[in-house]
C-alpha cells in the first residue's frame, strides 16, 4: 500500500462541500482506480458497503433495479436472483455469537465488516480499518440510544461489536442526532458529522491509498445523502 496516485487524485474532480452534487457515480470512480492502478481491491470494499445498501432498497421495493448504480455486485445479486459472494453468506466463527434473535440482515453486515476489517489488515490500509470501526461503532451507538428509548434490550441489534469504537467516542453524533427535528434533519446531522470525521482522517496531499479512499468515502457520502432526497423529495427537489 505504498505506492504515490499523483496521477489518480488530480484526474480525479473535486469533491465540494457536503450536500454538493455528486461528481461521478461508483462505476466511473472504480473504473478510473483500476485504470490508474490505484488501491482498486480496498476501494472495492467501501463501494460494497454501498452496494449492499442499494440491494436491501431494491429487495425492500423502495427503489426500482434499474435506479441503482451497483460497482461491486451484479444486478441479478442485487435483485436477488443470484447469490451474493460467498464470504457473506457463508458461515464464519463470528456467527458462533450471533443469537436466533439478530435480523439476518445484520448478520449479513457483520460478515460484511469482517470482511472489511481483514481486508484492511491484509492490504495494510490504515484508513480502511479506521473507517470499519468508526461505521460499526456508529451504527451500535444509535442502536444503543434507539433502543433505550424503546425500552428495549439493545443487543440484538448491535452487529460486530468486537470491531467498533467504543460508544462513547460517538458523544457529538448522538448529539446531532438527537437534536433534529424530524427524522430526514437527524440523517442529515447524521451524515454532516460524518463528513466532518472523514475530513478529519484525509491525508490531504500525501497521494497515498488511504487518499484514495478517503475520497471514495467522501464520494458515498455525497451519493448516499443525494439518493436520500430523491426518496424524499423526487429527482425535482434534488436538481
Amino acid at each position: 500500500m505504498g505506492r504515490k496516485h499523483y496521477y489518480l487524485l488530480t484526474a480525479l474532480p473535486s469533491l465540494m462541500q457536503f450536500g454538493s452534487a455528486p461528481p461521478l457515480g461508483k462505476s466511473e470512480f472504480l473504473t478510473m482506480v483500476r485504470d490508474s492502478g490505484g488501491p482498486g481491491s480496498a476501494v472495492e470494499v467501501l463501494l460494497l458497503g454501498d452496494d449492499l445498501l442499494e440491494r436491501e432498497a431494491v429487495l425492500s421495493g423502495e427503489i426500482n433495479l434499474d435506479e441503482v448504480d451497483l460497482s461491486v455486485l451484479s444486478a441479478a445479486q442485487a435483485s436477488g436472483a443470484r447469490p451474493l459472494p460467498e464470504f457473506l453468506i457463508a458461515r464464519g466463527p463470528q456467527d458462533e455469537k450471533v443469537s436466533r434473535e439478530v435480523l439476518s440482515v445484520d448478520i449479513l453486515w457483520g460478515r460484511y465488516f469482517h470482511y472489511a476489517a481483514n481486508m484492511a489488515d491484509r492490504l495494510g490500509s490504515r484508513f480502511l480499518g479506521d473507517w470499519v470501526a468508526y461505521e460499526v461503532g456508529l451504527r451500535n451507538a444509535l442502536a444503543r440510544e434507539r433502543a433505550a428509548t424503546l425500552g428495549l434490550d439493545a443487543r440484538p441489534y448491535l452487529v460486530a461489536e468486537e470491531l467498533g469504537n467504543p460508544g462513547a467516542v460517538f458523544h457529538r453524533e448522538l448529539e446531532a442526532w438527537k437534536r433534529a427535528p424530524d427524522p430526514l434533519a437527524g440523517l442529515e446531522a447524521l451524515e454532516r458529522v460524518r463528513w466532518q470525521w472523514l475530513e478529519e482522517q484525509t491525508p490531504w496531499y500525501d497521494f497515498g491509498d488511504d487518499e484514495v479512499l478517503a475520497y471514495g468515502a467522501k464520494l458515498l457520502s455525497l451519493l448516499r445523502w443525494r439518493r436520500i432526497l430523491r426518496d424524499e423529495h423526487g429527482e425535482k427537489g434534488v436538481s
